[in-house]
C-alpha cells in the first residue's frame, strides 16, 4: 500500500505573525530584514520585476551578496522570464546565486509537464524570519500586461518568527539543491556540486538560532507539491470551513473552486454561517476571468455573498472564518482556489490560529468591501448578455479539457 502522505507539523503556540498589505508595507519589512541578514538569504517568488520599488528588493539582495551573505534566488521561468541586462550582470558580479524553475524551452507551455508552476512566494532570511504570502516582486502600482495602475494592487503577505521558519527554510533548500543537481548533472559537476551543498548547509546551519516554546501565536505552513502534499492547502481550506460556526470571509484572485470545495461553502451557507467572498472584478485574463463565472450561480442560490473588488487587480489569496469566534482560523499565502494552484503548481500557505491577528485581516477584507467591492446580484448575474455567457463557458470548457490533458480531475 502507498505510504499515507505526511501531515503538516504540529502548530506551536510561539510563533509571532505580523500581518502586511501590499508592497507598501511588505518591501520595506522584506528590505529591513536582509539588510540585516549576517549570513544567508533564500528567496523564491513567481515574478521578479524591477520595475518601481521592485528595485529595492533587488538592491538589497546585491548589497547582502556584497557583503558575503550567501543569497540564493529562485524564480519561476513563466512568471519572471529573463531578467534584465543590467540586473544579471548586477547580481553576477555581487555573488547573488540565481536559478529558474523550469525555463519553457523551445515548445513553451505546449508541453503539458510544463504547467507546473512554482507559484510560492517564499523568503528566509539567517533561518530565523519568514515572509510569506501572494505578493511578488512586482510594485502594486505597476502591471506588466496593463502598464501604470490607476489603484494599487490588492494583495497580503505575513512576516513570521517562530518554529515554522525552518520547515520553510529546509523546503526552499531542498528545493534550491534539487534545481542545481539537475543542472551539475548535465554540466558533469556532481562532486563540485556536492562540496557546494555542504559549504552552503554548514553556513545556513551557523545562521539559524533555535527557537524556543514560549507566549505566541498557534501557526503552521502548507505547502502543496506534486509529490507529498497534493491536496494539503485545500484539505485545510474545507476542514476550516466545515468546522465555521458565524462567518467565512474568502478573497482570491482566481477562483475556480473543485465540487467538494463549493459543497462545503454551500453546506455552510445552509446551516447559518455568512459566506463572503471578495474576487476578481476586473478583467485581467480571460481563462481566468471567464471560467470563474459558471460556479458563480450555484453559490448565490445558496446564499454566498459574492463582492467583486473593482479599483485595481485583486491578487490576494487570504481567508478569515469566525475571527470574533473561540476558534479564529486565517490564512495567508500563495494559492488561489483554481486548478492551476490545488493541482499543479508549487504553492505556500501559512495558517494562523489567533483571535487579534484573525480580527486584523477581517478588518481589512470587510474595509475593502465595503469601500471598494461591487456586490453581485443574483438577478444581475442570470441576466448577464448570451454572448458574455458563452465565453463564461467555453473558458470553463477549455479549462477542463485543459485539466484531462495533464491527467488531472477537478
Amino acid at each position: 500500500m502507498p505510504a499515507p502522505a505526511a501531515r503538516p507539523r504540529p502548530r506551536r503556540a510561539n510563533h509571532q505573525v505580523a500581518l502586511l498589505q501590499g508592497t507598501a508595507e511588505f518591501f520595506p519589512a522584506l528590505v529591513q530584514a536582509m539588510d540585516a541578514a549576517l549570513s544567508d538569504i533564500q528567496f523564491e517568488t513567481y515574478i521578479f520585476d524591477t520595475t518601481g520599488s521592485g528595485a529595492d528588493v533587488a538592491q538589497a539582495l546585491v548589497r547582502a551578496a556584497r557583503r558575503g551573505v550567501r543569497v540564493h534566488l529562485v524564480v519561476d521561468g513563466f512568471g519572471t522570464g529573463r531578467l534584465p541586462a543590467y540586473w544579471r550582470q548586477a547580481f553576477d558580479e555581487a555573488g547573488v546565486r540565481l536559478q529558474v524553475y523550469s525555463p519553457l524551452g523551445p515548445l513553451g507551455l505546449l508541453l503539458p509537464r510544463r504547467w507546473r508552476r512554482l507559484h510560492r512566494k517564499l523568503c528566509v532570511v539567517d533561518g530565523q524570519v519568514l515572509f510569506c504570502g501572494g505578493i511578488n516582486v512586482l510594485d502594486d502600482w505597476h502591471d506588466p500586461n496593463h502598464g501604470r495602475l490607476a489603484a494599487p494592487r490588492l494583495d497580503f503577505a505575513v512576516r513570521v518568527q517562530g518554529h515554522l521558519v525552518g520547515q520553510a527554510s529546509d523546503a526552499m533548500e531542498q528545493l534550491w539543491w534539487n534545481l542545481k543537481a539537475g543542472q551539475d548533472a548535465r554540466q558533469r559537476r556532481l562532486g563540485l556540486a556536492l562540496a557546494d551543498w555542504r559549504a552552503a548547509r554548514a553556513a545556513k546551519l551557523k545562521g539559524r538560532q533555535a527557537q524556543k516554546d514560549g507566549q505566541g501565536m498557534r501557526a503552521l505552513l502548507l505547502l502543496r507539491d506534486n509529490i507529498r502534499h497534493r491536496a494539503s492547502i485545500e484539505r485545510a481550506y474545507r476542514r476550516a470551513i466545515g468546522r465555521a460556526r458565524h462567518e467565512i470571509i474568502i478573497a482570491n484572485a482566481y477562483f475556480i473552486p473543485g465540487a467538494k470545495l463549493r459543497r462545503a461553502l454551500k453546506l455552510a451557507a445552509a446551516r447559518g454561517v455568512r459566506v463572503q467572498l471578495l474576487l476578481q472584478g476586473r478583467y485581467e485574463y480571460f481563462m481566468q476571468y471567464h471560467a470563474a463565472r459558471p460556479v458563480y450561480g450555484a453559490l448565490l442560490a445558496a446564499g454566498v455573498e459574492i463582492h467583486e473588488y473593482a479599483p485595481s487587480f485583486l491578487h490576494a489569496k487570504v481567508a478569515v472564518i469566525d475571527a470574533h469566534g473561540a476558534r479564529p482560523w486565517a490564512t495567508v499565502g500563495s494559492s488561489n482556489l483554481d486548478p492551476l494552484s490545488l493541482l499543479l503548481a508549487r504553492e505556500a500557505n501559512v495558517v494562523v490560529k489567533d483571535g487579534a491577528f484573525a480580527r486584523e485581516l477581517r478588518a481589512r477584507l470587510v474595509q475593502a468591501m465595503e469601500h471598494a467591492g461591487q456586490r453581485l446580484d443574483a438577478q444581475v448575474y442570470a441576466s448577464r448578455p448570451w454572448r458574455v455567457r458563452a465565453l463564461d463557458r467555453i473558458a470553463f470548457g477549455c479549462m477542463r479539457a485543459a485539466l484531462w490533458v495533464s491527467g488531472n480531475r477537478y
